[in-house]
């Protein structure tokens, strides 16, 4: 009986698990790219401009403002971003593409955990998050691909959650093997 209930767990957890790591949001291996443009993409000799291309900073801004978040030591809200990056995107693309961008320094921001201790946590600038996000979202698309498929660190939409489940279906299916022996 409890060996049943362990069964039916692992099968929804691994459900859980396929889902979220077929979100993953890869464009290279969503076909998104073509073959030709794939290999671009691998060429990192162009890395800045690929980084720097407006595509990309759409896409990072995007996914910043998506995420919301709390402002910075500079205290701008992620909806004034916008209209800063129209004022001062262009400046902040020369800074880039010629090594003279300097990230702000982040807000310190404590935050009580339930067993009374506190957590330590750095919010960084808006601008910071955008610039992080943009470089991030070209290291992904070239780098994504070369990983492992069960790798889970630091990986989108995957976690230390989805890997410990992973490895509880290879234990259960390692222990049904043996039970059938």
């Amino acid at each position: 009986m409890e060996r049943r209930d362990e069964q039916s767990i692992s099968q929804s957890m691994s459900r859980v698990a396929e889902k979220a790591t077929s979100a993953v949001t890869n464009r290279v291996k969503d076909g998104q790219f073509s073959e030709t443009e794939r290999k671009e993409r691998m060429e990192t000799s162009n890395l800045m401009e690929q980084i720097l291309s407006r595509d990309n900073l759409n896409r990072a801004y995007l996914q910043v403002v998506q995420n919301k978040g709390s402002e910075g030591v500079e205290g701008m809200k992620y909806t004034e971003l916008k209209e800063y990056l129209k004022e001062n995107g262009e400046n902040i693309s020369e800074q880039l593409r010629t090594s003279k961008y300097k990230p702000q320094p982040v807000r310190r921001v404590e935050i009580p955990k339930p067993d009374g201790g506190i957590r330590k946590l750095g919010v960084p600038t808006v601008t910071d998050r955008f610039v992080q996000q943009a470089i991030a979202e070209e290291l992904t698309s070239i780098y994504e691909e070369r990983f492992h498929e069960h790798s889970y660190g630091f990986r989108p939409n995957r976690c230390a959650q989805l890997a410990v489940l992973k490895a509880l279906d290879i234990i259960n299916m390692a222990e049904l093997f043996h039970e059938l022996l």
